[in-house]
């Protein structure tokens, strides 16, 4: 007859130990701390690069209307200029080519007009855009802020694992929950 027996080491019997049992004390507790916070920490630094972009496209859409106005304001000079020549031919022609040029200057006062309004228009959608891309890299630097507050509190983790020390581990919840409060600042725009 044939036994099976087997020759164990204390160092297989410490690991099957340690894997039957959950993490626990201070290492147990850093670890949960320091997966909650790197998950967290990775949806801030979404946040913040997806406010970044935002407010990207909002500055290039005010550089555009903001273009847009220019061209509406030389449109505009060069009416007054056309404006100008007739009021001279009004001055410099006889009684019977007067008539005419009054009429081309009340014309191009008319245009004016709509090309001043059509400009100013322009100019206000390029403001209320860079007022909108501000509020964004507002939002974008609270965002920034809350990751780089937890990147900090997941570093302090590991410290706090390699020195066993319990202030660090208190720091490290602490730097945490600031992370976390201004992330909610964050998210209502604060």
């Amino acid at each position: 007859m044939s036994e099976e027996f087997e020759v164990r080491g204390v160092h297989e019997d410490h690991m099957d130990a340690a894997a039957e049992h959950e993490p626990r004390g201070m290492a147990g507790r850093l670890a949960v701390l320091t997966a909650i916070l790197a998950t967290l920490g990775a949806m801030f630094s979404y946040m913040a690069g997806a406010t970044q972009a935002e407010a990207g496209l909002l500055k290039n859409d005010a550089a555009i209307k903001k273009t847009e106005a220019a061209n509406q304001w030389n449109y505009y000079q060069a009416k007054g200029n056309k404006q100008n020549l007739s009021e001279l031919g009004m001055e410099l022609s006889s009684d019977a080519r007067k008539p005419f040029f009054a009429a081309e200057v009340k014309r191009y006062e008319a245009q004016k007009a709509s090309i001043k309004l059509a400009a100013d228009k322009l100019e206000q959608a390029s403001t209320e855009f860079d007022e909108k891309s501000e509020v964004q890299m507002h939002q974008h630097h609270r965002w920034a802020q809350a990751t780089m507050l937890l990147q900090i509190g997941i570093a302090m983790a590991a410290i706090a694992l390699l020195t066993r020390k319990q202030w660090l581990g208190r720091l490290v919840l602490a730097m945490g929950s600031l992370g976390i409060v201004v992330g909610v600042l964050a998210y209502f725009g604060i």
